[in-house]
């Protein structure tokens, strides 16, 4: 067990070590490469370019040279990333082969290796990090760790201020002070509708009771979202020292991380941190002398979208199938085991850390009056810079895809972008400029959720999209409750009718009444908001659903029933790209004649389309 004390001098003594990958000083001797491990650079062989690294500056006898597994950069687009401290350069699409390369020429000769230096989307070479137009608006508190530091070294978390905030709560503030903050900071829950955090922990601080729980709800099940399971790639100890702080304050000594399996590296960093936190007595008995006790374990969840509706979460944990209880009472008062829990999920623990260092007014100060702070987002669909950003609530939607995201590809317009994911709504283009907040989103006919922003570009059909959402969410059902389980399913029936062209003229009104119906009467929140995707794109795309039912028409060529793929003869140049590269054999034609599609035999895939030379072809 560690004492203060001597955390303190680990943290000095870290940190000075560690200073130049955020003061990028100029004198400094050693430098620092960080390599991105985050799932998405893991994929595209990050490990392997460590150790190549690592090899050949031991095989070359270079000194003051360390090689740094890092957590997400956050410009997933361009991964692997590899980045040079202090000089920061930001090299992109980084190979094992290129290790040679860039140790010899920027290590050993001075010279950057300019054909690996990061392009924005205009095509401008990026010297330095801070450079791009991907992180000029963002503002990192969530993610401030991530990129920056060995998510497996709680040495290095500690030199960052980690376990700061711990030691102070448990020191010099008492468990209503530490919920006081919380409230007046004006943290709102980062997983859903954006309850009060400090509510829900005064909540549970008040109920009588000889035993209380903290869970972390890391099962995170949107399509395309990664924003906890990056936190916890990269900065994985925020949060246990964020559940820490809560037990303190609400009085519980156990904790538990509730993650889906399917985040194998999120998991092992945990047990990682959780270990090195253990060892270190910063998880445990009498933590800090101060005869406050906290542990936590991890739970693993099997990947049902469900169980990340609270109290289908508890059941899990107990045990039992993941199906949502009847509230009230709500789990502040019954929770785990029929006592007092609160849940919070990973990126609002996040923030905890930060609020009890550096005050409830500095994180108040930022955001609109009533969503505080900032919010991460997993940017990914039709955008130029996929990946994951963090900015200040109150951020409007065309500063997320246009100035960070770097805007459309391939030069097509936007079309909508759907946040919440499948229990949120598409926003038009027409609603661009709506503040990224709580209210502003619902009050457009979509909500916040967990932080999932998917960017669709004018070739998306939004009759599909709805089907799209709606199928997962019929497959997620836990079928505990009538409305969900039987009302999705009616109503994806009437969506696959409209997208196969046997759509019927009371379609749409039957559709908005089931719509309508489900959110009043399905018992939780996966239920009650099933219907947002559909609502949405009909409120706001009525007349492609129009299209679909009374003309059999889809605009955007992407039902395949209603849709035909021609050869126009006056543009076609009988290259025969079109005839070798479709998959069936539907093309025939003799070079330098013009092509024909047999109907019968095309599958309307688009890899014509996509092929042709001369823009020929189209749907």
């Amino acid at each position: 067990m560690k004492t203060i004390a001597e955390i303190e001098s680990i943290r000095k003594e870290k940190r000075e070590e560690l200073d130049l990958r955020v003061n990028l000083k100029s004198n400094a001797v050693e430098k620092h490469i960080l390599v991105c491990r985050g799932t998405g650079c893991t994929s595209s062989k990050s490990p392997k370019i460590i150790e190549n690294f690592r090899r050949i500056i031991e095989e070359k006898g270079i000194k003051n040279v360390r090689v740094v597994q890092t957590g997400c950069f956050g410009l997933c687009a361009k991964g692997p990333i590899v980045i040079i401290r202090p000089e920061e350069t930001f090299y992109a699409h980084v190979t094992p082969e290129d290790c040679e390369e860039i140790i010899q020429s920027h290590i050993c000769e001075g010279k950057k290796v300019e054909r690996l230096l990061c392009k924005d989307v205009n095509g401008e070479i990026v010297k330095k990090l801070d450079d791009l137009n991907f992180y000029k608006k963002q503002k990192r508190i969530a993610l401030k760790n991530c990129g920056v530091i060995d998510p497996e070294q709680i040495d290095e978390y500690i030199a960052f201020d980690g376990y700061k905030a711990l030691e102070k709560v448990l020191t010099s503030m008492k468990p209503d002070e530490v919920i006081d903050v919380i409230s007046k900071s004006g943290l709102r829950g980062r997983g859903g509708a954006g309850f009060p955090t400090g509510k829900k922990w005064s909540f549970a601080k008040n109920e009588k009771s000889d035993q209380k729980y903290v869970i972390c709800n890391a099962d995170e099940g949107d399509p395309g979202a990664f924003m906890d399971r990056s936190i916890l790639e990269g900065d994985p100890n925020c949060v246990l020292e964020a559940m820490a702080i809560a037990g303190y304050a609400i009085g519980a000594n156990q904790g538990y991380i509730y993650v889906r399996a399917e985040y194998p590296i999120a998991v092992d960093r945990l047990k990682i941190a959780i270990n090195q936190a253990r060892e270190y007595g910063l998880l445990g008995k009498n933590i800090f002398n101060s005869g406050f006790d906290f542990d936590i374990d991890i739970r693993l969840g099997a990947g049902a979208f469900v169980c990340g509706e609270e109290t289908a979460l508890l059941e899990s944990i107990e045990g039992k199938r993941g199906q949502p209880r009847v509230k009230p009472p709500y789990p502040a008062s019954q929770g785990l085991f029929g006592k007092p829990t609160i849940i919070n999920n990973v990126e609002t623990l996040a923030n905890v850390t930060k609020i009890i260092l550096n005050g409830a007014d500095w994180f108040a100060s930022i955001g609109t009056e009533n969503s505080k702070g900032t919010k991460v987002f997993a940017l990914g669909g039709n955008v130029n810079n996929v990946g994951l950003v963090e900015v200040p609530m109150g951020t409007t939607l065309r500063e997320i895809v246009f100035d960070i995201g770097g805007g459309i590809p391939n030069g097509r317009k936007f079309k909508a972008a759907q946040t919440g994911g499948p229990s949120g709504g598409c926003i038009p283009a027409e609603h661009l400029d709506t503040p990224i907040d709580y209210e502003s989103l619902s009050s457009i006919g979509s909500m916040m959720g967990s932080g999932g922003l998917i960017v669709m570009d004018d070739s998306k059909c939004m009759v599909d999209i709805a089907r799209f959402y709606l199928d997962f969410t019929v497959s997620e059902s836990c079928g505990k409750c009538t409305p969900c389980r039987i009302g999705t399913k009616r109503m994806l029936e009437i969506l696959t009718r409209m997208c196969e062209g046997k759509g019927e003229a009371d379609d749409l009104y039957k559709l908005e009444l089931l719509a309508n119906s489900i959110k009043k009467s399905a018992i939780c929140g996966l239920g009650q908001t099933a219907p947002n995707p559909v609502l949405s794109t009909m409120k706001y795309f009525k007349d492609e659903y129009i299209e679909h039912v009374s003309y059999n028409m889809c605009r955007a060529g992407q039902c395949k029933e209603l849709c035909e793929i021609t050869i126009d003869p006056q543009k076609c140049k009988g290259c025969g790209l079109c005839k070798r590269n479709c998959p069936v054999h539907a093309i025939s034609g003799e070079p330098k004649q013009v092509h024909k599609i047999d109907q019968d035999l095309c599958i309307k895939c688009g890899t014509c389309v996509d092929k042709c030379p001369f823009k020929a072809i189209s749907k």
